[in-house]
């Protein structure tokens, strides 16, 4: 499991979205993607994973397992931090959040948790629970289950953006920055080298200029006294993919997928 890289938990004052039989949920609504954990695609231990549009008539059957204590208090894929006592869970490739409906195929219980991570990325396991959602579908003990995933909106008024501010201004303001937000999270970049001498990496960048990439800067961080060299941004796979093949062929051995600013 990486957690880079799930669930609203339902209090007293708020409660799941009632599901029928035939597993269709009722009075929901299309979920504010997050802002971090939704780049086109992105690539673990040398594999590609392509994030869906969207969730709508998801439906999946396979293998769940259960993340606890290692990953707790640790942080998302979305950014929050991972409660192994909340009803969350870590999908590969559904949007974040998505609200899903687990069933155990092998004892028929059910739970709804909400997809706030990446993974797993062990065999062929579709979903990683969370402690307290793996206990409610009875299967800790066993660390795997059968189970199908079925993709459902939005609880109504569960909090998807940022909320308490009763200004309409603030809001609308909150919800541009948001939205650009996000936005810079879907940027694709390239990291040819990392440096703990600044002028090695100045000289990457200017051999890189000469054979054409145009694009190339550094990011300096101060935390780790290192100076990275980054091409982009780039805006769609395909491009993404020219750069990196351009890159190979100007000698750059291991170029490296980086998402966001």
């Amino acid at each position: 499991m990486c957690v880079l890289l799930a669930s609203l938990q339902f209090g007293c004052a708020s409660k799941p979205p009632t599901v029928t039989e035939a597993g269709a949920a009722r009075d929901v609504i299309s979920p504010k993607r997050s802002a971090r954990g939704n780049p086109p695609f992105y690539e673990v231990l040398g594999r590609r994973y392509y994030v869906l549009d969207s969730a709508e008539n998801f439906v999946e059957r396979g293998i769940a397992s259960w993340y606890g204590p290692d990953f707790h208090r640790q942080p998302t894929s979305s950014g929050e931090q991972y409660d192994m006592y909340g009803m969350t869970a870590a999908h590969k490739t559904l949007p974040l959040p998505t609200w899903v409906e687990v069933t155990n195929l092998e004892n028929g219980r059910q739970v709804i948790v909400r997809v706030n991570d990446r993974g797993p990325f062990v065999g062929d396991r579709i979903i990683d629970l969370s402690y307290a959602a793996a206990q409610e579908l009875d299967m800790v003990r066993a660390g795997t289950a059968r189970v199908e995933v079925r993709a459902l909106g939005a609880p109504s008024g569960a909090a998807i953006a940022d909320a308490g501010n009763r200004d309409a201004g603030g809001r609308a303001a909150r919800a541009s920055s948001a939205d650009e937000q996000a936005a810079r999270m879907r940027e694709l970049f390239i990291q040819v080298g990392a440096f703990s001498e600044a002028g090695n990496a100045t000289k990457l960048v200017e051999r890189l200029r000469d054979s054409g990439f145009d694009n190339v800067f550094v990011v300096s961080d101060d935390r780790d006294a290192l100076h990275r060299v980054r091409v982009g941004p780039f805006y769609d796979v395909a491009e993404y993919d020219r750069a990196s093949d351009g890159l190979r062929r100007s000698g750059v051995s291991d170029p490296r997928l980086v998402v966001g600013p």
